[in-house]
């Protein structure tokens, strides 16, 4: 129901000063407006990963409803799902979503019809604001998909510019970690001597549309590969003495920060120190097989919390201090159709029921129950009743029987 638009009067208020036991009343309610309005617009600072390879997940809607109570606004999908679109209109939910489909995304008619069908219907209700055409193909070895990454990130962007949407939404790709030859000490960083013709071009794209570059990192992987020489604090965020870089005498003291700087370099070894990296997908199991070391709860909650509260604090690695590292936690939910060792379907914060596989802390107002969207006016509606509420305890204080003591 649309609120009824306000009367303006002008009225003549004789001013007296107020005693300070009055003020003394007043101040806490007077600050409660601005506190109750910077709590509910203070989103968390880290993105999710929406993944849907299971047979026992909630519906989209509950699915976003659960994620507006956790105050999440940002999510990273691996493809261009109607459904979770539809269900997220009018949230102000940000979203990445997916192609994986190079062969046809070369084709400029092709990819047209792609974005027209599956990102232009959805604008501006539902905040798309990336596409990744694509997911770690660098790292695999199809040369084929390699040779037609950068064509259809260019004809997608190409279609996207074309279709009006070039101000709304940018065209990227997620590599793997393992695109670099080096990572150790981080201004070794290297990408592997046979990519180098795809990525030289690929930084030169991103550079020219302003898109960042996206890796996908986990430090679980080293851990589980070499336990005995790798220090589980370090790939924890936990404390330890820390790791120096001998070239450049930065200490690092977790090693995403570290394969972050590691990427850093390897793109300034090929020109470019005009890019932005971000990490698209970084997590760690809470269960594995039993040559999967460190894969358990407790070592998930450790890595995933305090990661998270270096993000909240907006944090930058060694290297790039005052820019924020930005992540999309993996992922959202256990998916239990993944193949592969049994830490590919545990990476999820929570179950598909909705209860959370660990206590992060972040997540204690959890709800599957479909939460209400609202538009910025009716956001400053319901700030303006609170606003009113307060003010009217605050007469009632002026107005009290019970006296101020001198």
């Amino acid at each position: 129901m649309a609120m009824a638009r306000a009367e303006l009067r002008t009225v003549t208020v004789r001013s007296s000063p107020l005693p300070r036991c009055v003020l003394s009343r007043l101040l806490p309610l007077l600050l409660s407006v601005s506190a109750i309005g910077a709590a509910s617009a203070a989103p968390l600072k880290f993105g999710i990963n929406y993944g849907q390879i299971a047979n026992n997940l909630p519906q989209p809607t509950q699915v976003s409803g659960l994620l507006q109570s956790l105050n999440v606004n940002r999510v990273k999908l691996y493809d261009a799902d109607p459904i979770v679109l539809t269900a997220f209109a009018g949230t102000g939910v940000e979203f990445i979503i997916g192609n994986d489909d190079l062969y046809n995304l070369t084709d400029a008619r092709k990819a047209r019809a792609w974005v027209a069908q599956h990102v232009q219907p959805f604008l501006p209700s539902t905040r798309i604001t990336c596409i990744t055409v694509g997911n770690e193909v660098l790292s695999g070895k199809d040369t084929t998909a390699m040779q037609s990454l950068l064509p259809a990130m260019q004809t997608v962007y190409q279609a996207v510019v074309a279709l009006g949407l070039g101000g709304q939404v940018n065209v990227s790709t997620a590599h793997s970690v393992n695109i670099l030859a080096s990572s150790y000490p981080p201004s070794s960083g290297a990408f592997r001597e046979e990519l180098g013709q795809y990525i030289q071009p690929i930084l030169n794209f991103h550079a020219e549309v302003g898109s960042p570059f996206l890796i996908n990192a986990y430090p679980f992987f080293a851990y589980k590969a070499s336990p005995g020489s790798v220090s589980l604090p370090y790939v924890l965020f936990e404390p330890n003495p820390g790791v120096v870089d001998p070239n450049t005498n930065l200490t690092y003291d977790n090693m995403l920060y570290a394969q972050i700087d590691a990427v850093y370099a390897a793109m300034e070894a090929m020109g470019h120190t005009d890019l932005t990296v971000r990490i698209s997908e970084t997590g760690w199991p809470s269960r594995g097989d039993e040559d999967e070391v460190g894969a358990t709860v407790a070592n998930a909650a450790a890595y995933n919390g305090n990661l998270m509260k270096r993000i909240a604090m907006g944090q930058g690695t060694p290297l790039k201090p005052h820019v924020p590292v930005d992540v999309f936690v993996f992922a959202l939910f256990n998916e239990d159709m993944k193949p592969g060792a049994t830490s590919e379907r545990n990476y999820g914060l929570f179950y598909p029921n909705g209860t959370p596989v660990y206590s992060l802390g972040f997540f204690n107002g959890a709800s599957f129950s479909p939460s209400p969207t609202y538009s910025s006016s009716s956001k400053l509606a319901i700030t303006f009743q609170m606003a009113v509420v307060v003010l009217l305890a605050s007469f009632s204080i002026l107005h009290s029987a019970v006296p101020c003591r001198a």
